[in-house]
């Protein structure tokens, strides 16, 4: 089994990264051999200024490194500009694509409803996705319900390809973790960058605190009885405590004399304990940011031999050998 995902270099991760994406990587990387690439040519369909997106790559290599994934052992670690291979094969897989297909996209739709400027490289996102799955031989990718569809496209590409050419492509199944937690923000919607109500994973430890301080809740005072199940402060404190200490602030909640403030910094403290060994890896990776830049570059050697492999095939089954 090889398992391949891809992240995108988009800024500072936030807990909703964490437990909603990073930690499935994390969690699979031991049952097989795992790809794991930084999306750098993706992340250029919101055109970044170029220091951004450097200083963007290597601050997700360090908070990836530093939240446990394992170059040592079974994790291939690297920039996906590092293997030109991927842009030929999206070449080649754009003439095979049916426009329809990308038209009917819903990532596209989506962005553009949200006000992105549409640009070519947004349009055929699906493509360049499908040629770095099959790129790599690729046979489980962990995909977001939102990514369902372009994985279904990589699988029609791969088919189309296949019928046409010879069988050349693997045809990857997707992996849609049955319980993704949906971890709320601070102002009570899905945590995104997007929404401006993310709590950092990394960072100052008075800016991180400032974040919790502001998760919304509704204005009961400290005596008032509260509802714990419809309470955003428990929601996320759920996610680093035990069943046991739930249960106890729960009570709380339901008893009075429990304010939401004391609930906020119970939340900080077990947070900052939850992150303390990673924040430890991370100031000791970026002290020596040349052995991050190597990790890359040698899950880059090890990447580009895979993709030369496949490269080699597909110029053979079109005719470009």
């Amino acid at each position: 089994m090889r398992i391949l995902t891809g992240i995108q270099p988009s800024g500072i991760p936030h807990i909703g990264n964490f437990f909603g994406m990073m930690r499935q990587v994390l969690d699979l990387q031991s049952k097989g051999e795992t790809f794991v690439f930084i999306a750098d040519y993706h992340a250029m369909t919101t055109n970044p200024a170029a220091e951004k997106l450097r200083e963007n790559v290597f601050n997700l290599a360090l908070d990836m490194l530093a939240c446990g994934l394992d170059t040592d052992k079974n994790a291939v670690f690297f920039r996906q500009s590092d293997i030109p291979e991927v842009t030929e094969l999206m070449w080649i897989l754009n003439t095979v694509t049916p426009l329809g297909l990308l038209e009917r996209a819903h990532s596209y739709k989506d962005k553009l409803a949200k006000g992105f400027l549409p640009n070519t490289g947004l349009f055929t996102y699906p493509v360049l996705m499908a040629a770095d799955i099959l790129l790599y031989n690729s046979t489980l990718v962990p995909v977001g319900k939102d990514q369902k569809q372009h994985l279904e496209i990589t699988r029609d590409l791969a088919i189309k390809f296949n019928l046409q050419y010879g069988e050349v492509f693997t045809l990857p199944d997707g992996f849609i973790p049955d319980k993704v937690a949906v971890v709320p923000g601070t102002d009570g919607q899905k945590m995104s960058k997007s929404y401006n109500n993310t709590i950092p994973i990394f960072g100052a430890e008075k800016a991180i605190r400032k974040a919790v301080m502001n998760v919304v809740t509704d204005c009961k005072g400290l005596e008032e009885p509260k509802d714990p199940d419809t309470c955003n402060v428990v929601a996320l404190y759920k996610l680093f405590a035990s069943e046991a200490e739930v249960a106890e602030m729960a009570a709380k909640y339901r008893a009075g004399n429990y304010g939401y403030g004391h609930a906020k910094q119970a939340l900080f403290e077990k947070m900052w304990e939850y992150f303390a060994p990673m924040r430890e890896r991370r100031a000791e990776l970026e002290k020596d940011p040349g052995q991050v830049w190597k990790i890359l570059q040698t899950g880059a050697e090890k990447a580009r031999a895979e993709a030369a492999a496949t490269m080699d095939r597909v110029r053979r089954a079109v005719g470009l050998r």
